[in-house]
């Protein structure tokens, strides 16, 4: 039985009231935007995939709004009750979004035969859900063409929701994407995919129930659904800025930002609707420098830069800006301004980071003294609701300077929980320590309740007070937070700690991804899985051939590392797979032979050989602890 949540304390009750008194919340444009253009909602709200169960369910929101709650802060309680809103909606004659579906927004562009559709959510029922509410008020258009704006799964799972990969390999239907974006979206999603899923859980609240004392939203967008992730790879690759397409009738102007918000990511602009989408890359809130899920980190001066660009190129003649996610912005002068001032806030983040860090500064001092100027810290679009100035200024530390921080005590420390036990020794002892972390957490220092509950936990795991004192801590955290996935991360440790583990409720690495990685990549990704010590007396060597491809590969193992190459070899290898490059992917299931041999993968040679390998391999795994060791 789940733990009831506990009543925010008064320190956090008076620190909502502070941010009711320092923020403009008289000021309601966001309201009427969000609202502009409604057509129709999904009543009701849930989407179920083939076997019944709910993958999405926007009802589950709807106690957001009205005034917020002591526990939850004020700030983030008015964007989720922008965000939970959910429905089709015009934004200009001709191009409509749905929203409230998934996490992502999916945009409708309607063409001379049929629709274009612009990023198909994370579900293949979310997004067939969107697509059947657009044709029941626009008419049962065909989809003539399908725009993945950048490689990350909310923007290309639910593809399958809108079109038949058929007509997409028949050519009938172009998949537009920025180059380099299949090989992003499955990198990203396989190599620390285990490790991305389990912290994605933390940072989307997903074992979390929805309400005041619970997930109410992680901030840019209300939570991810959890349909069937699939992905077609796209036909036409977008590889210039100014490049220009027609498509079904309709002509787009594309601008290239790779290393912005994801590697491979595109802005484009609709010269005849005079409508630009900006991607993610400028959106109700501050974005991630690097994600709490993990990351590789972002590069804010090139995302700044690239915004600048955008400005030069289509601002003029733009009157109303759309994302990935959230609602648009109409007015050629809010556009301008709307741009202006999310270019400016990457821009400022980055260089007063590294103005700071110059000075001698690392990034925890950084994130305590940054302020950012007025008209940004009033503008509730440059707002930390996704990223946080906080932890956006440490990864711009983390860029360039890395994890160290120049002190040499933080070279060689001892590992969490070798140094918990030596906290807990000088402390006094684990009842000492604990009591040190209750009074923490009655003067409302919940920072530090933190930190020495943590080491407490960590030193003891079992022991029933440290537990009880870190999760009432994290949880108060968790009321206090502006930011949704801070709020997610604290009130889902507060449940690990109270409750037991969750796991990892969401996977992306679908059949589809898999299927999309090259033998390169597939190499690669059973090269990570090897452990080192097992193998370090492993000594073996496989050639894989492709009989569509005319492709030789020879991998090896020695030394603990599984190393390939794709030159003619001298000599035998000790076993041989052969196979199709479209069932290769099978190999990422596991090397029993039997199981190959299913998928139409022939063995030759010494089977044992990739026994051997079997026997080194060390999976991810998917529950690994985080609140405690």
């Amino acid at each position: 039985m789940a733990t009831t949540p506990k009543d925010p304390e008064p320190t956090i009750v008076d620190q909502q009231r502070d941010v009711l008194e320092r923020l403009p919340f008289s000021d309601t444009r966001d309201f009427e935007d969000a609202e502009r253009g409604l057509i129709a909602r999904l009543e009701p709200g849930a989407i179920r995939n083939a076997a019944g169960d709910v993958v999405w369910d926007g009802d589950t929101y709807d106690f957001v709004g009205g005034e917020a709650p002591d526990s939850v802060n004020p700030s983030l309680w008015r964007q989720s009750t922008l965000v939970a809103r959910q429905g089709l909606f015009e934004v200009v004659e001709g191009i409509y979004q749905v929203r409230g579906f998934d996490l992502s927004n999916v945009t409708f562009v309607e063409g001379d035969t049929g629709v274009i559709v612009i990023d198909p959510l994370i579900s293949q029922e979310t997004a067939a859900a969107a697509i059947a509410l657009y044709r029941e008020h626009r008419g049962d258009r065909r989809v003539t063409a399908v725009i993945y704006t950048h490689c990350h799964v909310d923007h290309f799972g639910g593809v399958r929701g809108v079109v038949d990969e058929a007509d997409v390999t028949s050519g009938q239907v172009p998949i537009l994407a920025p180059e380099g974006f299949l090989e992003h979206a499955v990198a990203e999603n396989v190599y620390a995919g285990p490790a991305m899923g389990r912290r994605a859980g933390y940072m989307y609240g997903a074992a979390l129930a929805r309400g005041p004392r619970g997930q109410v939203g992680a901030g840019l967008g209300q939570t991810t659904s959890t349909g069937t992730v699939t992905l077609i790879p796209p036909t036409l690759d977008i590889t210039t800025t100014g490049q220009e397409e027609v498509v079904d009738g309709v002509r787009i102007i594309f601008q290239m930002a790779p290393g912005s918000e994801a590697p491979a990511e595109m802005h484009f602009y609709f010269p005849e609707f005079r409508a630009l989408c900006a991607a993610e890359n400028a959106t109700h809130t501050l974005h991630n420098i690097l994600t709490l899920r993990g990351a590789v980190v972002r590069d804010p001066h090139e995302w700044s830069g690239y915004l600048t660009e955008a400005i030069d190129l289509f601002a003029a003649d733009t009157d109303v800006v759309f994302a990935s996610h959230h609602w648009p912005t109409w007015g050629n002068d809010r556009v301008v301004e709307f741009l202006t001032a999310q270019r400016d806030l990457y821009g400022y983040l980055h260089d007063q980071t590294l103005r700071m860090l110059n000075q001698g500064m690392v990034g925890p001092e950084i994130a305590e003294a940054i302020e950012l100027p007025p008209a940004l810290e009033n503008a509730w679009h440059a707002r930390g609701y996704y990223g946080s100035v906080s932890h956006n200024v440490k990864a711009i530390y983390q860029r360039y300077l890395g994890w160290f921080d120049g002190n040499p005590a933080h070279l060689w420390e001892h590992v969490p929980v070798e140094r918990a036990k030596r906290y807990v020794r000088l402390a006094g002892g684990i009842d000492a320590i604990v009591a040190a972390a209750e009074e923490a957490f009655a003067e409302g220092d919940y920072r530090w309740a933190a930190e020495i509950g943590n080491h407490a936990v960590f030193a003891e795991p079992e022991h029933a007070g440290a537990r009880e004192v870190l999760a009432d801590t994290y949880e108060q955290l968790g009321y206090g937070s502006e930011n949704g996935t801070w709020r997610d991360f604290y009130l889902s440790g507060a449940v690990e700690l109270r409750d037991g583990q969750f796991g990892t409720p969401t996977e992306t690495n679908a059949p589809d991804v898999l299927g999309q990685l090259t033998p390169e990549m597939l190499f690669d990704a059973i090269a990570i899985q090897v452990n080192g010590p097992r193998a370090w007396d492993a000594k073996l060597s496989i050639d894989v051939v492709l009989t569509d491809a005319d492709q030789r590969y020879r991998l090896w193992l020695a030394n603990g590392v599984l190393t390939y190459s794709a030159r003619p070899q001298k000599g035998d290898p000790d076993a041989t797979i052969t196979a199709t490059r479209r069932a290769l992917p099978a190999l990422a299931g596991g090397l029993d032979a039997a199981g190959l041999a299913a998928a139409g993968i022939e063995i030759s040679g010494d089977a044992s050989a990739l026994g051997t390998l079997t026997s080194v391999l060390d999976p991810g795994d998917k529950n690994f602890a985080i609140v405690t060791p």
